[in-house]
């Protein structure tokens, strides 16, 4: 199938599509005839657009900085941001959506709570929560695998990190649903301003629950981000030394929840359907949980969460022989890069020996690369170490539900029976 073939074949921007599956082969034709395509606009998108689908050039194009733009380019009247849609409240703003120098001064304000170090000594708290919610399970039999608990160990980590009390994380749930379903029928209930599945109302909800734990932690400071960021001040780039405002805050807030808990909730749910689907995986890490390390790699390559993001082009530049024009969209397809035979042997095959495994699922290096990468390394780690030892025989018993969305590589419920829980103490 030749690249001017799959024009009129496939659309990247169905999101009907991909809360049925992940077209991968799609992805193999792209990247063997044209890793660099333009996509025509669609009924949705009307808009052509850059698609990169091979490693190489995701690489490449993550480590040209700024000529790349996370937040806008010529003729966008500022809006842009990080998805197909142009968004006109947050780049330069919300960090995600900013480029250095302005990026660089917001990621210092919170790198520091995210280095290995740190993280590193949430170890033994997040083990101790991890075996709290299977001890949760409380004799059913069957039940829902992202709520009950592929949810719970992210949400309770970015809480204790952010400085949420724990009794709150459920919001967090919430309101992180409605961020990222605003697009599937699920979460979405515009016509009732006061329903939880009300997009808008979520998000203002959200906004004043930031606010008001910001006013608490500048009257009782903790050692917590929130309480480092409405301390925080920042040097501008003419020199001028200022606090985060309501804004900054409530968007700094925004993009930890959302960021620190839904990644990693859908990659340990990707995780146990690709166990399901190599179950001599699954009996191999049991026997050898020392590859533990190595199969976090292989369930963050396999089932990269986040499909893709967007850059912008700011001046006229090349890439991969693709004449791109100043202002013109570039997609960044993880999905498709993570699945490169000139880079994994085998890619379609989910192998937790793999190494190296130099998967995209944090990006391709430069100043984006996710800040959390460490933080979620860690959670699947500990809660797949709790799932091989506690449920070892944990059993998907029906199809998942997919996200109805573009960016992220979401599933909303996957049913599972538990099979015998392992006491903690024996396990």
């Amino acid at each position: 199938m030749s690249p001017s073939t799959l024009a009129t074949a496939i659309d990247l921007t169905d999101m009907d599509m991909f809360a049925v599956r992940e077209p991968y082969e799609v992805y193999d034709e792209l990247r063997a005839h044209s890793p660099i395509w333009c996509h025509p606009a669609t009924a949705t998108h009307e808009e052509p657009f850059w698609l990169v689908t091979s490693h190489d050039l995701i690489t490449k194009a993550h480590r040209m900085g700024p000529v790349l733009s996370h937040q806008t380019g010529p003729g966008r009247d500022g809006a842009g941001g990080i998805t197909l849609p142009d968004v006109e409240m947050g780049p330069g703003i919300m960090m995600i959506m900013t480029d250095p120098p302005d990026h660089t001064r917001y990621r210092k304000l919170v790198s520091k709570g995210f280095t290995p170090r740190m993280v590193r000594k949430l170890e033994d708290w997040l083990r101790i929560r991890s075996h709290l919610i299977i001890d949760a399970l409380d004799g059913r039999t069957e039940g829902d695998f992202v709520v009950n608990l592929a949810s719970e160990l992210p949400l309770m980590a970015i809480a204790e990190i952010i400085g949420v009390p724990q009794e709150d994380r459920h919001k967090l749930f919430e309101w992180t649903n409605s961020a990222i379903g605003r697009f599937d029928p699920e979460f979405l209930n515009e016509h009732d301003p006061y329903s939880p599945q009300n997009g808008t109302m979520d998000a203002f909800n959200m906004t004043i629950y930031a606010q008001q734990l910001t006013e608490e932690k500048r009257r009782c400071p903790r050692d917590d981000l929130m309480t480092k960021l409405a301390q925080a001040e920042v040097t501008m780039a003419d020199g001028t030394v200022t606090e985060l405002n309501d804004l900054e805050l409530s968007l700094f807030f925004t993009l930890l929840v959302i960021a620190g808990n839904e990644t990693t909730r859908n990659s340990i749910t990707h995780g146990l359907l690709a166990f399901q689907e190599f179950p001599d995986q699954w009996e191999l890490l049991r026997r050898h949980p020392e590859l533990m390390p190595r199969a976090v790699d292989e369930i963050l390559r396999y089932g990269t969460p986040v499909r893709y993001f967007r850059r912008t082009a700011a001046e006229d530049l090349e890439l991969g022989g693709a004449q791109i024009r100043a202002g013109e969209k570039v997609a960044l397809w993880y999905t498709a890069g993570n699945r490169d035979p000139k880079v994994f042997d085998d890619p379609h095959r989910f192998d937790i020996t793999r190494t190296p495994n130099p998967h995209l699922a944090f990006g391709g290096g430069g100043a984006h690369y996710c800040l959390g990468a460490n933080l979620a390394k860690l959670e699947l780690e500990v809660m797949f170490e709790a799932l091989i030892n506690r449920l070892p025989e944990i059993e998907v018993i029906g199809p998942p539900e997919r996200l109805r969305d573009l960016t992220i590589n979401g599933i909303k419920h996957l049913p599972v029976r538990y099979g015998p829980v392992v006491t903690a103490q024996a396990a």
